[in-house]
């Protein structure tokens, strides 16, 4: 078994997170200005009372109880507006960046394709593309600007409490907000990294499995699995809920400890304070003033004590991003080479295997050129299919060559080869769009004429019109409404309409009756003048229209005399 991967370290996580800000790093810079200022007027608000207080007990200060009142008031006021602010930054950055994100992730995804979806669950990228993204957008709007405003504030008020109180007091502060903004999230993060992760992984898994579970209810209605399927989805549940639980847990307990800590510090500075008047080193009134404005200024610190709960998923759902967007895919395009209008397509001593230990296809040889039908046949898992997407390049080659007109695949831009070449596979997609939507996906600007007659040689302009709609009738979301059969007359109808010079095929009619199929490869036959078919299938019947037949068995292909 493989060794799974480690996570990047958070740090690691956090500066990546961070410079993706890019030319956004200016109004996050407003939103911790904004934040900093509201923290500073909101203990301006009790400071100012405690100024009143020590003006009461005898403290000379100059300024009238009217204008420590019109102060407090305003400050509360201003610390409202200024917190508007900061939030409408931070949350602006944040849905600007998910934006980004997504964009870069379907980005990353069509880089990575068809390859990379060969062998990922559905669900587990769609959990990435919703809620490791929203888990994203609270980093964004909700810890990178609240560290960086508890440590403007904490400087702050460090430096305000020696000043007025006494060096002794302001280190106690100090102190208190190492305890609290530091050391306690460092080791609340210990605690709670692999709970975070553990969840965000049970989270993926249970989305992706209950994904499938929606997808195939028909199946699993039709098989009569629906117990079995139940249970599985119940103990991912409770496996889900456990994590979760865990999570939670770790969470309160850290919260306790930092709610813990800030009290004990506030007693000791409440205790200095009172040492230091006994001892006639500071007056009253400075007391009461020092004590208030530390009082008031672990806001900032517990708000960075509350975040490994949050960063423990942020930092997951960020690795689990960032890997995404890093990740090299198994082809690079080809660009700035060669382009070419196909004639005909060689393969020689081809030989591929998905993994070093075991190929899949060895010295595989065959050849096809246009005005002619080329029929591959075989048992399930031979590796027919697996020849198709070489072909089209989803992977590349271990040995041999595949020739385009005499050019190796490896020297042919990726455009071109997608122009010229165009795949059926075995299931075909359908958007949840109208019938006419999901066949332009071949050809943008096909007309009506042209829809009509590719999907008369796919034997499905009959049905297509008797819809109440016809080709403007939606298909439903997933395709739901059209069985596979007719899902699969849809995929090769586009193929007709694409045009391209070579038409590869993964089992056409495995889907559809007798009847369908002689009307499929009846067209087939005449699709044949100007381009070139390779035909796929398990039936030796399909094979009666190809030129040409070749059977591939453990791995090795051979010509079938006919």
């Amino acid at each position: 078994m493989k060794k799974q991967k480690s996570r990047m370290s958070g740090g690691r996580i956090m500066a990546s997170l961070i410079l993706l800000l890019g030319s956004l790093a200016y109004v996050m810079l407003f939103a911790v200005i904004n934040g900093s200022l509201g923290f500073v007027c909101s203990m301006g608000v009790t400071v100012f009372g405690a100024v009143g207080v020590a003006k009461a007990l005898g403290e000379q200060i100059a300024i009238s109880y009217g204008l420590i009142i019109g102060l407090a008031v305003g400050l509360g006021a201003l610390r409202g507006a200024l917190r508007f602010v900061e939030q409408y930054c931070n949350h602006y950055i944040a849905f600007r960046l998910l934006a980004v994100l997504r964009d870069k992730i379907f980005a990353a995804l069509r880089r990575l394709c068809p390859a990379k979806l060969e062998s990922k669950k559905k669900g587990s990228i769609i959990a990435m593309l919703t809620s490791d993204i929203e888990t994203l957008e609270v980093f964004y709007a909700h810890t990178v600007s609240p560290i960086c405003i508890a440590i403007t504030v904490s400087t702050a008020v460090f430096l305000f409490v020696g000043f007025v109180s006494g060096w002794y007091m302001s280190l106690v502060a100090l102190a208190g907000f190492v305890a609290v903004g530091i050391i306690a999230p460092v080791i609340s993060s210990s605690f709670m990294r692999d709970a975070g992760v553990k969840y965000r992984a049970s989270f993926a898994s249970f989305n992706a499995y209950f994904l499938d579970s929606i997808k195939g209810i028909k199946d699993i209605v039709l098989n009569n699995a629906g117990k079995q399927r139940k249970e599985e989805v119940n103990a991912r549940s409770d496996e889900l809920l456990k994590h979760t639980h865990e999570l939670k847990y770790k969470i309160a307990n850290a919260g306790a400890v930092t709610e813990f800590t800030v009290s004990l510090m506030t007693l000791v500075a409440t205790a200095v304070a009172v040492a230091m008047t006994a001892t006639g080193k500071i007056t009253i009134g400075k007391a009461v003033i020092g004590v208030v404005a530390i009082f008031g200024s672990f806001g900032p610190v517990i708000a960075i004590s509350a975040l490994p709960g949050n960063l423990t998923q942020t930092f997951a759902s960020g690795d689990r991003v960032l890997k995404l967007l890093k990740e090299k895919p198994v082809v690079e395009d080809i660009e700035g080479k060669k382009d070419f209008v196909f004639e005909n397509v060689e393969v020689k001593g081809l030989t591929f295997g998905y993994d070093n230990d075991k190929k899949v296809l060895e010295d595989i040889c065959l050849t096809a050129k246009r005005g002619e039908i080329v029929g591959i046949v075989g048992e399930s898992g031979c590796g027919k299919s697996t020849l198709l997407k070489l072909l089209m390049r989803f992977w590349s080659k271990d040995e041999g060559e595949i020739l385009y007109c005499g050019d190796d695949i490896e020297t042919l831009n990726s455009a071109s080869l997608l122009d010229n070449v165009t795949m059926v596979s075995q299931t075909t997609y359908l958007f949840d769009e109208t019938v006419e939507e999901n066949l332009k996906i071949a050809k943008e600007n096909a007309t009506y004429d042209e829809l009509a007659k590719a999907c008369r040689q796919a034997s499905i302009h009959d049905f297509i019109t008797a819809l109440p709609e016809g080709y403007r009738t939606k298909t439903g979301a997933l395709g739901d409404n059209l069985s596979a059969g007719e899902k699969q007359r849809i995929g090769l109808a586009r193929a007709f309409l694409r045009g391209s010079g070579l038409i590869l095929l993964d089992e056409p009619t495995s889907n559809v009756d007798s009847i369908n199929e002689g009307i499929i490869l009846s067209s087939l036959a005449e699709q044949k003048k100007d381009k070139a078919i390779i035909l796929v299938s398990h039936r030796e019947s399909t094979m009666a229209i190809a030129d040409r037949v070749y059977r591939i068995q453990n791995g090795r292909i051979s010509e079938v005399n006919r």
